[in-house]
């Protein structure tokens, strides 16, 4: 997929003010702070500060909406698991992406996120199973991938894969990124494009 044109389209303090029906498939990206999303949509989108990254963990608290090719959108969701939030802002937090994941039909695939230099970390495998008692269509990014020593990042990505066959019967499609060299760009834009492609031949 060649991507012409992103925009920011808004944003959104709660689901049910997202967009209106448009007949626009949604791909949304979700993962716990810090993980590297708003490079990761700049990457994607080859659109430098499209996505604002921030120093601080846990600055996204909105749905935002960007227009990809005028055909589609890219949603980038706040992050989870942010730990100084007070617990009146983390369960506002936890209804917004409930509501919108949920509940949002125009929701084609949600891109979950998790950093590949960590182990298996209990919040992201929580959220997944969520996610498969939901229904949820998905599949996982792992990104920072440049991050890692020489040899730890198959270990990595194939010690969370393998926790996850401990209680699912198939593994959710998953892509191996990396913001700063392009690595993935793409595969997962290629998954989206076929996804979209889907989509069309259906109507």
């Amino acid at each position: 997929m060649e991507i012409k044109s992103s925009e920011f389209f808004i944003s959104s303090a709660r689901a049910d003010q997202c967009p209106a029906e448009t007949g626009m498939a949604e791909y949304a990206f979700i993962g716990r702070s810090n993980v590297g999303k708003s490079s990761l949509i700049n990457m994607l989108t080859r659109h430098k500060g499209l996505a604002m990254t921030s120093a601080t963990p846990g600055k996204t608290l909105l749905i935002n909406h960007y227009l990809i090719n005028k055909e589609w959108y890219l949603v980038d969701l706040p992050g989870y698991g942010y730990a100084k939030r007070g617990k009146r802002e983390m369960e506002k937090l936890r209804n917004l992406i409930s509501h919108y994941v949920c509940e949002r039909e125009q929701l084609t695939c949600l891109f979950v996120l998790i950093d590949s230099r960590l182990t298996p970390q209990k919040i992201d495998l929580e959220f997944i199973e969520w996610l498969g008692e939901e229904g949820v269509p998905f599949a996982i990014i792992f990104t920072k991938a440049d991050k890692n020593k020489q040899g730890e990042l198959r270990k990595n990505v194939d010690r969370f894969l393998n926790t996850l066959r401990e209680t699912w019967e198939e593994l959710p499609p998953h892509f191996v990124t990396s913001s700063e060299k392009g690595l993935g760009r793409n595969e997962v834009l290629d998954y989206i494009e076929q996804i979209n492609q889907e989509i069309a031949a259906a109507k």
